[in-house]
């Protein structure tokens, strides 16, 4: 009787964690330089946009066999084949953001980057993130930024 009881609460806890789980969105970023973005998960559904942007950061709401439903830091949504997508490296500016020489308000500033900057990030620390834009080098607040698990 105990046994039965014992199963039947693992399955349980089981499916909700399950269930949890797989609601849960994530970002990845976009492999390639040109990805087609679809109405629906299959490549029988016509091309809805094409992305243009490499490493541009997307969340992943929905998964159905090999596509991934995605939104974008602008909300548009569509589906694409998981093979165009890869680990999340990168992010977008929110906002006008400054990029300092280290990890502090107090440090001095690198450079200002304008909202919807596309920054590459090479590691992060607390609140702060170590990031990469152009020629540019340095670390801004994790807070300011979309696109990051």
């Amino acid at each position: 009787m105990c046994f039965k009881k014992v199963l039947k609460f693992t399955c349980f806890i089981f499916i909700f964690l399950n269930n949890a789980y797989s609601s849960e969105s994530f970002f990845l970023m976009l492999k390639n330089s040109k990805v087609n973005v679809r109405y629906g998960p299959s490549f029988d559904h016509p091309i809805k946009f094409i992305y243009k942007k490499r490493f541009l950061p997307v969340e992943i709401i929905d998964k159905k066999e090999n596509f991934r439903r995605i939104i974008d830091h602008k909300k548009n949504s569509g589906w694409i084949h998981i093979s165009q997508l890869q680990k999340v490296k990168s992010v977008i500016t929110l906002n006008d953001i400054y990029i300092f020489k280290k990890p502090s308000k107090f440090s001095k500033p690198v450079v200002k980057a304008k909202a919807g900057r596309l920054l590459l990030i090479k590691k992060c620390e607390k609140s702060w993130c170590k990031i990469e834009t152009g020629k540019y080098l340095g670390w801004t607040e994790v807070r300011n930024l979309w696109g990051r698990n």
